[in-house]
């Protein structure tokens, strides 16, 4: 049976137990029939004419005519790249589905049941935590999106280079709004190169203050309540509020 140290990585291939240890297999011999690449495999034989197919499918193998019939192992890097397109031919469709449903009556019924609800509830009660800083962002994106007035932005060092390279299209579009966005962060030469694109739409001013939050309008706000150089993103918390103290906590930060 052939073990690799990798073994488990290739399951990022999109592969399972089998598939790994069918294909894997067959790239030690170049060339084998199923019956081989079972025993080597240690693979039962009544699974293994389908995993071979199921790999033939995806692009790993190509099956050699002839009897008994035999299988060809396709050289890893070129799996690499077969994978790539299947991946980006995939992201591309599910893309394709989700902005053609944008515009169907579902959504707008779903939209309007959404605002009816929304509509019955305190904006007091708006607000809940956020866990991860994929999540974090998403819902940043999301809230800065619906501004019209103003947004103010406290953040770090570490964070301004992803907050300017990620949401630059969206700061573009806001600042074509009229929107004022106002960067507060710890300015200094490392940074340099941020701080001078954000100021392309944006008033970036030093602080000292290395507290992480984003104020919308004076009425939403996240805070990002751990220091991102020392947790990981997936571990990190925010907490959003839709709340009237958020145009006070704004009003602090008035030049």
């Amino acid at each position: 049976m052939i073990m690799l140290k990798s073994e488990k990585q290739l399951k990022n291939f999109g592969l399972n137990l089998y598939e790994v240890k069918i294909w894997t297999a067959l790239l030690s011999r170049g060339v084998s029939t199923a019956g081989e690449l079972s025993d080597i495999a240690n693979v039962p034989r009544s699974r293994s004419y389908d995993v071979l197919e199921s790999l033939e499918k995806k692009g790993f193998v190509i099956m050699k005519l002839g009897k008994p019939i035999k299988y060809i192992a396709v050289p890893p890097k070129e799996v690499v790249e077969r994978v790539k397109k299947n991946v980006e031919a995939y992201a591309k469709d599910e893309i394709k589905k989700l902005t053609d449903l944008k515009n169907t009556d579902v959504i707008n019924e779903l939209s309007t049941l959404h605002t009816q609800g929304v509509e019955l509830v305190d904006p007091a009660d708006l607000s809940g935590s956020l866990r991860g800083r994929h999540n974090l962002y998403n819902h940043l994106n999301h809230i800065m999106g619906k501004a019209e007035k103003s947004i103010l932005i406290s953040t770090t060092q570490k964070e301004i280079g992803y907050l300017v390279e990620n949401f630059k299209s969206l700061f573009e579009k806001l600042k074509k709004k009229k929107v004022k966005i106002r960067i507060l962060t710890q300015i200094s030469n490392s940074i340099k190169k941020h701080v001078d694109e954000a100021r392309q739409f944006a008033e970036v001013i030093h602080t000292d203050n290395k507290a992480r939050f984003c104020i919308v309008d004076g009425k939403e706000i996240i805070f990002m309540v751990l220091d991102d150089t020392e947790v990981h993103p997936t571990y990190d918390v925010g907490i959003w509020f839709n709340a009237p103290f958020a145009k006070d906590l704004e009003n602090l930060y008035s030049i």
